[in-house]
């Protein structure tokens, strides 16, 4: 592994730490006004609209059993609100300090608006790849609806790109129950992008589920349920299409245009990015370096 990869330049990977104005090194002694200090667990409460639903309990389970051997070392992030704080990141750590018995934890106290709040969470979640696909979905079409940030603006608030946004915001069309098997992970994001503009997607996604299809297959089967005249005239060759299915599918991973080239015994797998946290994230992912 080269330097340049172990050591990152200075600026790089501060989504987290630039929403928060630098939170640890402008915050004054511990018990301050605001910056780092510890309140009762009973003076928090998380958010309703946090993006993230789904909190499996062995995970907790464990995050509490370290906790309760290490105590809670990155503090929660809160905000003043109606008399308490309500958490705007590290509802999780909240949750699993409760099962661990501790009556006080660190906070951070921060001023934020509705915006900056569920930007923060989404940006949170996403960085340490907490969140479902229908969860991001919705997390990114709340943005959309009440905020009026456009598929390019949010792209560089959580360095994906406008393409991936897309492509989670269309899965929001699927129907209900199918949603729900993609956010317990009975399908995978790349399977309901196979299904999503199938005649029957519901029943195709049962079939899929039950028979244990691969996004390759899934795409056979949906390209089959089609009508004639919406099938494409010529079908590609077997490996055009394994490639692309792979691409398609490294692209919703990683939220990034992804590129793969193949021929002559040899192969080359493009990244694209657009900004430096772009590149950061893929870095991270690379190093399996967790924010």
């Amino acid at each position: 592994m080269t330097e340049a990869v172990r050591k990152r330049p200075a600026g790089l990977g501060r989504g987290l730490s630039a929403l928060l104005g630098e939170a640890n090194q402008e915050a004054p002694a511990l018990g301050g006004a605001r910056g780092v200090r510890t309140l009762p667990v009973t003076e928090l409460e998380p958010h309703p609209e946090q993006p993230r639903r789904f909190f499996d309990d062995t995970a907790l389970d464990e995050l509490a059993r370290s906790i309760e051997t290490r105590g809670l070392i990155q503090p929660i992030v809160v905000r003043p609100w109606n008399g308490k704080y309500q958490i705007v990141a590290g509802e999780r750590r909240w949750r699993a300090a409760q099962r661990a018995r501790l009556h006080e934890i660190p906070v951070i106290i921060r001023e934020f608006d509705e915006a900056e709040t569920l930007e923060l969470a989404l940006i949170e979640n996403i960085q340490r790849e907490d969140l479902n696909a229908i969860e991001e979905a919705q997390a990114y079409s709340k943005l959309i609806s009440r905020f009026g940030h456009s598929q390019e603006a949010l792209g560089r608030i959580v360095h994906k790109s406008r393409s991936h946004i897309a492509n989670l915001l269309r899965l929001l069309d699927l129907p209900e129950r199918v949603r729900a098997m993609v956010a317990d992970g009975r399908l995978s994001m790349g399977h309901a992008r196979a299904i999503i503009t199938a005649p029957d997607p519901e029943g195709l996604a049962q079939q899929v589920v039950e028979r244990g299809l691969s996004v390759r297959e899934t795409e056979r089967l949906a390209q089959a349920a089609r009508p004639e005249a919406q099938r494409p005239a010529r079908l590609p060759k077997e490996s055009d299409a394994d490639i692309a299915a792979l691409e398609r599918q490294l692209g919703d991973l990683l939220g990034l245009k992804v590129k793969i080239s193949y021929g002559g015994g040899a192969g080359a797998v493009t990244l694209g990015f657009s900004s430096l946290d772009q590149l950061d994230l893929i870095c991270q992912r690379l190093t399996g370096e967790r924010i």
